[in-house]
């Protein structure tokens, strides 16, 4: 479970109520189910703040996306998670790279030299959707003395991912065709090459089409399409509707996800 990160609209969220979610949520599920909770924030105390919550209340990491808005070279970045680390001690945490949303980019010597650094900087979610940025923190992060986890965070590119030597994806449509989206890793490790990427190829185009609506909106639409009962967006968020949700309909029908 990947609580409070962007498709779940956590950023919308105060820190109290992201609080309640990661509660709710570590309270809900079975005990070996692990709970990795983003944790990030704009500014460097809501992020120690939120991530010590994340650690006392049991989860079993954190993930932290660059704080936002703001540029910040890749010293400052450093001091940001080197600070962030040292104050949950041995507590977990995974980078999360979106520039996309956080506007700063992780750079692979900057991932590197934080792995190196600190003993509970364990890994990386990387959501750039550049298969070369995913493919270099592989490279310098896959040594012998630290078992660095690297996750794609793309839904098109798990295959790639994967091909490339990822440990495993945290995916926006695993929320509401797991089914598919699993496939695509099980039919990987178990040697059958062609079957998964035929099940990347399937779940792409509905992945893409998701993008003619705001993205975090659109996992919510698609679950409702499937009769989820998942509420309403976080506004100013609204849900689609028009044209939009009906292509996005006609993408899932095309995919197998309704009749």
């Amino acid at each position: 479970m990947f609580p409070c990160g962007t498709t779940s609209e956590g950023l919308l969220l105060s820190p109290d109520e992201r609080r309640e979610v990661v509660e709710e949520v570590i309270r809900s599920v079975d005990k070996k189910t692990p709970v990795v909770v983003h944790t990030g924030a704009m500014d460097l105390a809501t992020t120690i703040e939120l991530t010590r919550h994340a650690r006392d209340c049991g989860a079993l990491a954190a993930s932290i996306v660059t704080p936002w808005y703001y540029l910040y070279d890749d010293e400052a970045l450093f001091q940001y998670y080197r600070t962030v680390a040292r104050a949950v001690d041995k507590f977990p945490i995974l980078l999360y790279n979106i520039p996309a949303c956080g506007r700063n980019v992780l750079h692979p010597e900057l991932v590197l030299r934080l792995a190196e650094a600190e003993e509970n900087i364990v890994g990386i979610k990387d959501s750039s959707g550049d298969m070369t940025l995913t493919s270099e923190f592989l490279r310098l992060t896959k040594t012998k003395e630290k078992d660095f986890k690297v996750f794609g965070g793309k839904d098109t590119l798990i295959y790639g991912a994967l091909a490339h030597g990822a440990d495993g994806a945290v995916a926006t449509m695993a929320n509401f065709c797991p089914e598919l989206v699993v496939s695509i890793y099980e039919k990987y490790v178990a040697g059958d090459l062609k079957g998964s990427l035929e099940a990347q190829f399937r779940l792409n185009p509905v992945r893409l089409a998701m993008d003619r609506a705001s993205f975090p909106v659109a996992t919510k639409d698609m679950a409702k399409l499937l009769g989820l009962d998942v509420g309403e967006p976080f506004r100013p968020n609204l849900s689609s509707a028009g044209d939009v949700l009906e292509y996005m309909k006609k993408r899932m029908q095309q995919g197998g996800l309704l009749p």
